[in-house]
């Protein structure tokens, strides 16, 4: 696939002169949008040919996933997870809590966590892929989750009442967001005093350079968007969470582009959970 660089290799700017938690100045949002929808309608479709990573139940099992947990959920919703680590014994879900799943794709860690919460609970995927979304409502209703919705939002962008959810999920996606910033400030204002983020997501050991991460393929292969642990841990606790546990996956890119991505930049994959304290963050106090 062909893009767009923009400035020329001698204008790049080094690494770690780069933003890491927006890169809205050097990424255009709306062709990174349309590039992660097309990519993950073919997660959904069932088309792997052209991925850099693996999906399916294989891989949850192999990141962590219990199979008892697994055989509760619709297969068919398993078949398209994309997910990069295990985050769900981090969640510590209850019955009859509300639970938030950002990025949800077909659905896996939602039908998983509406299990763990039983009948009495509920909880909502946010998701932007048309077919995703579809592919996860159609098997909520001929499974009979009652207690599951999805709802079509950008995570940067939740349409949520501050304080809604005792504990917030996302799975390999807050890496695609440009504006990293955003997402952890809307997480933190929609949880509950006391409530739990857990995250799975892939971050890198030193600054992806400029060209790298004006490639919007690579962006939406959970590679480009990827910035240093440090910064993405500093970022969630600047919006007064607390990280409590940070574990490295067992995860690995299937693709020899990604792969050598991974390599030149020390990418990773990663689980975490953050903790809110008493006080809410309102949306206010977030920097644009």
């Amino acid at each position: 696939m062909s893009f767009k660089i923009g400035p020329t290799a001698d204008a790049m700017r080094p690494a770690e002169a780069l933003p890491q938690l927006d890169a809205r100045s050097f990424i255009d949002g709306e062709r990174l949008a349309a590039e992660v929808k097309d990519m993950y309608r073919h997660v959904a479709r069932g088309e792997e040919t052209e991925l850099h990573f693996e999906v399916g139940r294989n891989l949850a099992e192999h990141l962590g996933y219990a199979g008892e947990l697994l055989d509760a959920i619709p297969a068919e919703a398993l078949a398209s997870f994309a997910g990069v680590g295990h985050h769900l014994d981090l969640a510590a879900l209850q019955p009859g809590q509300a639970v938030l799943d950002l990025g949800s794709g077909s659905g896996t860690d939602v039908f998983c966590a509406a299990v763990l919460v039983g009948e009495s609970g509920h909880v909502v995927g946010v998701d932007i892929t048309d077919e995703q979304l579809a592919k996860a409502a159609r098997l909520r209703d001929r499974e009979g989750f009652s207690q599951v919705r999805f709802v079509e939002a950008h995570i940067e962008e939740l349409p949520f009442d501050d304080a809604s959810f005792d504990a917030v999920l996302s799975n390999g996606v807050v890496n695609l967001s440009p504006a990293k910033g955003r997402v952890f400030a809307e997480a933190a204002r929609v949880l509950r005093p006391g409530g739990r983020l857990a995250i799975a997501d892939i971050v890198s050991g030193r600054p992806l350079k400029e060209r790298t991460r004006r490639n919007v393929e690579l962006w939406a292969a959970c590679i480009a968007g990827a910035i240093p642990r440090r910064n993405y841990l500093e970022a969630i606790e600047a919006q007064g969470l607390h990280v409590r546990e940070v574990r490295e996956n067992d995860y690995r890119f299937i693709s020899e582009r990604a792969l050598d991505a991974c390599s030149t930049y020390a990418v990773e994959s990663i689980s975490l959970v953050a903790t809110s304290p008493h006080h809410t963050t309102s949306t206010e106090e977030v920097s644009k």
